[in-house]
């Protein structure tokens, strides 16, 4: 008796919830409903498809090597690496206009940033500016985490060490002139890397929150140096140290060094001839890299990606055509309707 009464209490409740008899509906898969909705969905998918992929072709896109592993190379004599303060100039042409906003990347080919011990290199705490993470860094950072005198090295580990140096200076030859071309390097970095992810120490000056630190060893001057031009450039929150800490996924990538959006070139780079002065300082050649310089514009759907539209293609393609084998197969094997 008491055990019934336990197997009572312990049943769900008669409802149609607990009892799993709610009204539901289950589609009927039919030749009607399948082949039609396959060919909607292949011919919606071939239109999107067309149009990426139009568009696509439509952004133009200028990529000049200067890695200088070549002799004819301009950039040949600077890729040695007893060269120091080397300078290299690109000459270019453009036929017709480059329409804007026009963004300029640098490009690293070869280069495994998604490697896991280069990748987790680096002190998080430190980069957002908690001071006792400078005395003491994450040993995740060695070898960069301290100096040959035990000095902590700030910011640590091998991103940051690697950190892409290279310098440009874009100029439009006109009348056998030189004319600047402006590049803006400000808000080229991820929104939440510069306003969440890192911050500066509370400390005013700057360079106050980095004694008894030292630099890192590749590093050309300290952090809080990084733009002598804008003092508010500095520290973890440099503009171009926030592009280069967001890793890349793959081994050849590029990474957004400036936009071309001021003054007489806010529509755009005009046709004409151009030079490209390179301060050349970082190193490839000994794992084989290639480094490159990247022009391009965007449309509606981001940067010029032609696998997306062709993908869309093959997809809706394939919808349309399995539609027509299955349109095939009903009419000659459909079954003879019950008299």
């Amino acid at each position: 008796m008491v055990k019934e009464e336990n197997e009572s209490a312990n049943r769900p409740d008669n409802t149609a919830f607990t009892q799993q008899r709610l009204p539901a509906w289950q589609p009927i898969l039919s030749a009607g409903i399948v082949i039609p909705g396959f060919t909607i969905i292949g011919l919606a998918f071939i239109g999107i498809g067309v149009a990426l992929f139009i568009t696509s072709r439509s952004i133009q896109v200028l990529e000049l090597d200067y890695t200088g592993a070549e002799q004819n190379s301009p950039c040949f004599t600077c890729s040695n690496p007893a060269e120091r303060n080397c300078v290299c100039t690109l000459q270019f042409s453009i036929n017709k206009l480059f329409e804007g906003p026009v963004f300029f990347y640098y490009g690293l080919s070869n280069y495994f940033q998604n490697y896991r011990r280069y990748g987790v290199s680096r002190d998080d705490n430190q980069l957002y500016g908690d001071l006792t993470s400078f005395k003491e860094p994450t040993d995740q950072c060695e070898p960069y985490r301290y100096n040959g005198n035990k000095r902590p090295i700030v910011p640590c580990g091998s991103i940051a060490n690697s950190m892409f140096n290279d310098t440009f200076n874009l100029f439009q030859i006109v009348n056998g002139q030189r004319k600047v071309v402006p590049l803006d390097g400000k808000g080229i970095s991820w929104w939440t890397d510069y306003n969440v992810k890192f911050r500066n120490p509370t400390i005013t000056p700057l360079r106050n929150a980095f004694n008894d630190t030292v630099k890192p060893p590749f590093w050309p001057r300290p952090a809080y140096e990084l733009d002598t031009s804008d003092p508010a450039n500095n520290g973890f929150i440099n503009q171009d140290f926030l592009v280069w800490m967001r890793t890349a996924a793959l081994p050849d990538f590029r990474k957004l060094y400036r936009r071309i959006t001021e003054g007489d070139y806010a529509n755009g780079l005009p046709a004409g001839n151009y030079s490209l002065d390179i301060a050349y300082n970082y190193p490839v050649i000994k794992f084989k890299g290639r480094k490159k310089v990247v022009f391009s514009n965007v449309s509606w759907m981001g940067g010029k990606n032609e696998f997306l539209g062709i993908a869309y293609l093959v997809i809706g393609s394939l919808c349309v055509v399995m539609a027509v084998v299955m349109l095939i197969v009903y009419a000659k094997f459909k079954f003879p309707e019950e008299e």
